[in-house]
């Protein structure tokens, strides 16, 4: 989970869409009051959370968020940024289109879409922080960051990969079966829970999907001049329009 690059400050979502995403950004700052409780007594436990600044491995992982998230992210993005991810979220599509399965889907986002445009590559942190979506907010990992690696796992010989899952299974806050820490995860869920309300309340339908072909299409107006509306099939068609309407990446309802 890389950290920020320091900034000049955020913008915010136009103040029509305030009601869709001031409860997820309410819910945000209690989940980070709440992790920092968490990993405070995990420390003194004696538990480590091997994620920090510099540390983005992760960052090549596919991501689900929900369209409330997408325009906090959207919202703080300069002309360039929106631009790269545009060209993301393009590269995720025809990814969705050509996999024969979700494994193949996976692996090939990590390993040939890559890397988050948002990642400065150099310093290993996110350049929209404040931003980020809750995926990026609740992955902690209780091993060293190099098993978070596309391709780590696969490098692991037949012992080294039994070694994992023991050393797995006797790390406190583990779900017993991957090295990310559970807990973290499980307290994130109000945040996913403020989004659905929020948009079923605003708009009469919940949009969910891929982050970068989201955050495309929170910045298109026509797209949510539709869901403002409530408009689902339009705002569908409109995203077919723009190439971003396959169903791995696009939920509408």
């Amino acid at each position: 989970m890389s950290e920020r690059r320091p900034s000049p400050g955020q913008s915010r979502p136009p103040p029509a869409q305030a009601a869709v995403t001031a409860p997820v950004q309410a819910a945000y700052q209690r989940y980070a009051q709440q992790t920092g409780k968490w990993i405070k007594g995990y420390a003194a436990r004696g538990g480590t959370v091997h994620c920090g600044a510099g540390c983005f491995l992760c960052c090549d992982m596919p991501i689900r968020v929900s369209l409330a998230e997408a325009l906090i992210t959207a919202a703080a993005l300069g002309p360039e940024e929106l631009r790269r991810m545009t060209a993301h979220a393009r590269a995720v599509q025809e990814n969705a289109r050509s996999a024969p399965d979700e494994e193949t889907f996976v692996e090939r986002h990590r390993q040939q879409v890559s890397f988050c445009p948002l990642l400065d590559r150099q310093t290993g942190a996110c350049t929209q922080y404040d931003a980020r979506p809750t995926r990026c907010r609740d992955t902690f990992s209780a091993f060293p960051a190099r098993y978070c690696g596309a391709g780590y796992w696969e490098s692991l010989t037949r012992r080294e990969k039994a070694e994992y899952r023991r050393e797995v299974a006797r790390t406190p806050g583990t779900d017993g079966e991957l090295h990310f820490i559970a807990p973290l995860e499980h307290l994130s869920e109000p945040v996913w829970t403020a989004a659905s309300r929020s948009m079923r309340q605003a708009w009469g339908c919940e949009v969910w999907g891929d982050f970068w072909t989201l955050t495309t299409l929170a910045a298109d107006a026509p797209f949510m001049e539709h869901i403002q509306a409530g408009k689902a099939r339009a705002a569908l068609k409109r995203a077919a329009t723009l190439g971003l309407a396959h169903p791995v990446t696009l939920e509408i309802g």
